[in-house]
């Protein structure tokens, strides 16, 4: 009676080890697209799918001042129970535009000078 409940509890621990590493993925995806998009590149959204665990969606958000990147992935559970188990991970980084001039005194003047 004990063997079932070792092997279920072993599954599960496997499992947790597994959504971390899977949660680390998503931060580690959203870092890399945020800091590729603050420097202007353009294929920043793809390195950070590149990064991202399968199956994750990358959302990429650009403003004047900052670059807002999310990741979104699900992390099912193993066996039949995989459906009733699953968590979704969301990792987000922010970064500020490195491409844009922000705060510049002296009107239009061209940079550097």
């Amino acid at each position: 009676m004990a063997l079932p409940a070792l092997v279920v509890l072993a599954a599960m621990l496997i499992w947790g080890v597994l959504a971390a590493a899977a949660q680390i993925r998503c931060v580690d995806a959203a870092r890399v697209g945020a800091r590729a998009a603050a420097r202007g590149e353009a294929d920043a959204a793809e390195l950070a799918r590149a990064a991202a665990p399968p199956g994750a969606q990358v959302r990429m958000e650009v403003a004047a001042e900052v670059v807002r990147v999310e990741v979104d992935a699900p992390c099912a559970a193993p066996g039949r129970l995989g459906e009733l188990l699953a968590v979704r991970l969301v990792a987000v980084a922010v970064a500020a535009r490195e491409d844009t001039l922000v705060g510049v005194a002296g009107g239009g003047g061209s940079w550097p000078s």
